[in-house]
């Protein structure tokens, strides 16, 4: 995976397998956990939710696992790459089990369904199992566990939002902050196991976002990132409302809502879904100026027949209109996708559709992976992952090369300008510099000053650029 795609916060590489610590609790009961967490954004927020569960029950937190009581694997099953990530991972913690027969090894997350019987009977890597709406039971199970027995709950809900969990936070940098406004997914693409593994869709109450928001806001963080599968299809029904008049909010009304908590307040959201994204939607992000002009808005291909097979339920003339909508309403909105290559029977035309596409797109960034098939998903059952390895490897690096060319190219028209940025904290390559994220998304980096703290707004003037990244000084 090339730089460029380290530039947005849906699936950043650099997180993968990253430990949460926290401040020691107040009860404490003598234990210690260590939770790690592989995939997107939804995964390191519900390994919030999990050590805020786990933190009441008196755990403290350790960044060792060979000091734990209790090691927790938080589990993404999009790729292959990280299930393969996180069975190397459970065999090394499956060595210090050997070290220290006591220590209970748990499997959380999207994985927990799909492989519960090879984990627990077949493998006998781990002890307990937990599906992403079976958090709350993590106390009993672990009681199971510590009296040998094998604990599992992988059932999913059709109502758990988490929405009476404040979340701890990841990363402690007290700047940035995600919020989940919905859990599970209905569009049921052919080739994704999350509707599988996360359930059904259902939004959370919003009263209890906006308490959330606000809450962030009064403890200093600047900026939120509402979380969702399709935060574009939210839609929340007030049960208490009369059945002639339902009270309801959508997406567009929830994004106004947590923006009028501050101007102050930076609002983030992901991922959008092309058949879903409104006009509603664009305009509120055109008028607030906190709201950030930047969308994820993923592709997967150009090409309409793929897009069918796919069940994306758009074609390629529907996605290039909400493309010109975006570029109508919000003119200097960034754009990031994901993108496949080589999915099942995918000709060599219709690789070039997905070529042409981002040619009249022209991408911020893009997450780019070649198609692999996942056990029990419809493309797997139907489709014959019938595209050669090789040629798919060829697909992928031409993608690669072209999106490569668009970060760079979309960056430039930068340079020169003066950027308002969120400051999050020291660059990872110089302490002398400090970094954060323009309104479009981009990283920039520019040198440190004694006046200006991390959580600031800054405006910097951009000097040059990399693929990734926009290299400036803060403005006089």
């Amino acid at each position: 995976m090339i730089d460029l795609q380290l530039t947005d916060k849906t699936h950043d590489e650099e997180r993968q397998g990253e430990a949460l610590v926290l401040d020691s609790p107040l009860l404490r009961n003598g234990k210690k956990l260590y939770i790690e967490s592989y995939g997107c954004q939804m995964n390191f927020a519900d390994s919030e939710i999990v050590a805020s569960i786990l933190k009441d029950d008196g755990f403290e937190t350790t960044a060792d696992f060979k000091e734990a009581d209790v090691v927790f694997i938080n589990t993404c099953s999009i790729r292959e790459n990280a299930e393969q990530r996180v069975r190397n991972r459970l065999s090394q913690f499956s060595a210090e089990k050997r070290r220290n027969p006591k220590l209970i090894i748990g499997v959380l997350g999207c994985m927990a369904e799909r492989l519960k019987s090879k984990f627990l009977e077949e493998e006998k890597l781990v002890d307990v199992v937990v599906g992403p709406d079976a958090y709350r039971d993590l106390p009993q199970l672990l009681n199971q566990a510590e009296d040998g027995r094998k604990a599992i709950n992988v059932l999913l809900s059709r109502e758990e939002t988490y929405a009476d969990i404040s979340p701890v936070r990841l990363g402690g940098n007290g700047i940035t902050a995600f919020i989940s406004i919905m859990r599970g997914c209905d569009n049921m693409c052919s080739f994704c196991v999350v509707p599988f593994t996360r359930g059904r869709e259902r939004s959370r109450d919003p009263y209890s976002i906006l308490a959330e928001a606000q809450d962030l806001f009064n403890r200093g963080y600047k900026e939120v990132t509402l979380l969702g599968q399709n935060v574009d299809s939210y839609k929340w029904k007030n049960p208490e409302a009369a059945a002639d008049a339902p009270y309801e909010v959508n997406f567009a009304q929830l994004l106004e809502k947590v923006a009028l908590i501050s101007a102050d307040l930076r609002i983030r959201f992901s991922t959008s879904h092309p058949k879903d994204i409104t006009d509603e939607v664009l305009y509120t992000i055109a008028k607030y100026d906190n709201i950030c002009n930047y969308i994820h808005l993923p592709v997967q291909s150009g090409s309409s027949r793929v897009l069918e097979l796919m069940n994306r339920t758009y074609t390629r003339e529907w996605y290039i209109n909400r493309i010109n909508a975006v570029r109508n309403i919000i003119p200097d909105c960034a754009i990031s996708s994901d993108i496949i290559a080589g999915f099942c029977s995918e000709t060599e035309e219709e690789h070039q559709e997905t070529l042409s596409m981002m040619d009249y797109v022209g991408y911020d960034f893009a997450f780019t992976f070649s198609y692999s098939e996942r056990p029990g998903t419809l493309a797997a059952r139907k489709l014959p992952d019938d595209v050669p390895e090789e040629v798919k490897k060829r697909r992928l690096s031409e993608i690669l090369v072209k999106q490569q060319d668009w970060s760079l190219r979309r960056l430039q028209q930068s340079v020169g300008k003066t950027v308002r940025i969120l400051v999050e904290g020291v660059s990872k390559k110089s302490d002398k510099d400090y970094c954060g994220r323009s309104d479009q998304n981009a990283m920039v980096v520019f040198p440190a000053t004694s006046d200006i703290k991390p959580g600031q707004y800054v405006n910097v003037i951009i000097e040059r650029c990399t693929s990734a990244t926009l290299l400036g000084r803060i403005a006089d």
